[in-house]
């Protein structure tokens, strides 16, 4: 018998998985009202915002994949916001820029999350906007009791907020010190904003689509965009060091709406695993699954085995290369990137031993193109903290890595949705004082230079690392996942799939399996290193496990044994109409709930 750090949790009427306890169970009362799994996942996301600021906030961003009880078609909604109007390669070079910033108001995109968790409420939704913003106007204006990582990044940033970042001090500063664990937190300014946002709803009358579109063009139009046009575009420090004015302004906030899409989906083990387009990082998963596919020995499908594992992280770094060279808001050649043909002559690459070249490959003859900063070792010399954690990693200066929540949810009906907002962390910019937020740092994950698949321009959404997934079988959705992360998002995904997908593990089993994760390719956070042949394992993996690795070449890094990944998933059986969820142990944070 298998033992797991606590139950999957099994049911009919509904079930929820998150990174915090309080928006899983936020979610669930939804439920329990009579919602639907979109009204849940909207409480959650706003609820994800309070507390758990140090991952996302409401200046950040949103993907998310929905099926509907009605139209199983799997949809993509897009709440990435663009680089504003202004933000040009020009403009950054000529403030003296290799890199975007890494925080700091030049690092900011559109912010995109709260107009795309207002869209998936007015059109799947079933209740009124007071109703889903209550527990997170409840918890910002009473307070929740604060975890001790948020403590602690804010603790890694009090000294910019004390010089500099003057705003978020008064926010989250107490007699110039971070608040206790435990204690309790409030942000009446953001409890304010969504107060006036259901006031503004409320107002317009008519049915309750009209409320909600009332409260997004108060939002992208209105009160929320006037003070962010007003303090974005104020000089502050940044991870240069020096003071710089951002670019946002309320005609940028006013030019975006969220987006519905088609996903990108492959077929794999008598299923459909379904994406992002190449905007985001999804396809990468889908591009290795094909490989591992072409590479056709069952013994590299297995990611606890010397074999599996090795094979596993050879095919990954090809895929993450491709990702490298094409992937962007721009035309991707993904036709040819996912096709069966492509994908066994990029396996016929791997080899016994560790690679440590980044290799993109060339669809349709095409020649790849990867940025002169990394051709030439840029942020290789850069130290990076403590690279074992998949969680957030802030220095002093507010540079952050990797930050990110996540939230599936099913309901009784069959209605699913898997969301992964992230950015707008209190550490990527100052504190908008009348808003109670601050905006993000998505741009980091642009080039400037030209003519790359992730070129700065204009108006481009930025390349993002957040990456939800669907699995359908038989054109009925059966499984949403996702993780936190940063680029490991995608690799922790992949292990949990092959684990539920082909070893029948259960989903808790999965999430608490010892995991894994390369970093050899090149970083989408500031300062975008590449760090050659490092494997960063769970020390539980097994020492004949590490042994065997490190005699292929691999340089494997020893963490701490419950500190890879931070899955949360939930399941449907169409013929049954049970209903599973789990949620990851790591970090005592994140749970899963449901009857």
């Amino acid at each position: 018998m298998t033992f797991t750090t606590r139950p999957t949790l099994e049911g009919t009427f509904g079930m929820v998985s998150a990174t915090h306890w309080v928006a899983s169970q936020s979610a669930m009362r939804m439920l329990e009202l009579g919602g639907n799994a979109f009204d849940a996942a909207v409480a959650a996301g706003f609820v994800l915002h309070v507390v758990e600021p140090h991952l996302n906030g409401p200046g950040g961003d949103l993907p998310a994949i929905v099926c509907t009880a009605e139209d199983p078609t799997p949809r993509v909604l897009c709440g990435q916001g663009p680089a504003p109007a202004g933000a040009t390669i020009e403009h950054y070079r000529g403030e003296g820029f290799e890199l975007v910033p890494g925080s700091g108001p030049l690092a900011a995109a559109v912010p995109g999350a709260v107009d795309a968790w207002l869209l998936l409420l007015r059109d799947h939704g079933t209740r009124t906007l007071a109703e889903v913003l209550e527990p997170a106007i409840g918890y910002a204006r009473h307070g929740v009791p604060v975890l001790e990582r948020v403590c602690t990044t804010i603790g890694l940033v009090r000294d910019l907020f004390v010089d500099d970042w003057t705003t978020s001090a008064d926010l989250w500063l107490r007699d110039g010190q971070p608040p206790a664990p435990g204690s309790l937190v409030t942000n009446p300014r953001w409890a304010d904003t969504l107060e006036r946002l259901v006031a503004e709803a409320t107002a317009a009358g008519g049915a309750r689509a009209t409320q909600v579109e009332a409260a997004r063009r108060a939002w992208s139009q209105g009160f929320v965009a006037e003070a962010v046009d007003a303090f974005s575009r104020q000089p502050f420090r940044d991870s240069s060091g020096e003071r710089h004015a951002g670019l946002v302004t309320g005609d940028d906030m006013a030019a975006f709406s969220a987006t519905w899409e088609d996903t990108v989906s492959v077929p794999w083990q008598g299923h459909e695993i379904a994406k992002t387009a190449a905007w985001g990082q999804g396809p990468a998963l889908l591009q290795t699954l094909r490989g591992l596919d072409a590479l056709g020995d069952p013994a590299h499908l297995d990611p606890a085995g010397v074999d599996g594992i090795h094979a596993i992280t050879e095919t990954m770094k090809l895929a993450y290369a491709d990702r490298e060279a094409w992937y962007g808001d721009v035309e991707v050649p993904l036709d040819t990137l996912l096709s069966e043909q492509y994908a066994r002559e990029r396996a016929a690459l791997v080899g016994e031993r560790a690679s440590l070249e980044v290799r993109p490959g060339s669809p349709d003859g095409r020649e790849p193109r990867i940025a002169a900063y990394l051709r030439a070792g840029g942020g290789a010399d850069r130290p990076i903290a403590d690279a074992t954690l998949g969680e957030p990693t802030v220095d002093r200066r507010g540079e952050t890595r990797g930050d990110t929540c996540h939230v599936d949810v099913v309901d009784r009906w069959g209605n699913m949705v898997s969301a992964t907002p992230s950015g707008g962390w209190l550490q990527s910019s100052p504190t908008v004082p009348e808003l109670g937020f601050c905006l993000g740092s998505r741009m980091q994950m642009f080039w400037l230079e030209e003519g790359l698949a992730s070129s700065l321009a204009p108006g481009r959404r930025p390349r993002t690392t957040l990456t939800p997934t669907m699995v359908l079988r038989d054109g009925a959705p059966v499984m949403a996942c996702g993780s936190p992360g940063g680029d490991q998002q995608d690799q922790w995904q992949l292990l949990f799939l092959l684990r539920t997908l082909v070893h029948g593990q259960s989903i808790q089993e999965a999430i608490d399996a010892p995991s894994w994760h390369t970093n050899a390719f090149p970083g989408s956070f500031w300062p975008r290193a590449v760090e050659p042949g490092v494997l960063i394992v769970e020390d539980r993996i097994g020492d004949d496990v590490v042994q065997g690795l490190r005699r292929r070449g691999h340089e494997v890094r020893l963490g701490d044994p419950w500190s890879e990944g931070r899955l949360c998933a939930v399941t449907r059986d169409p013929d049954s109409g049970v209903l599973r969820a789990g949620a990851n142990p790591r970090g005592m944070q994140g749970y899963a709930v449901g009857r």
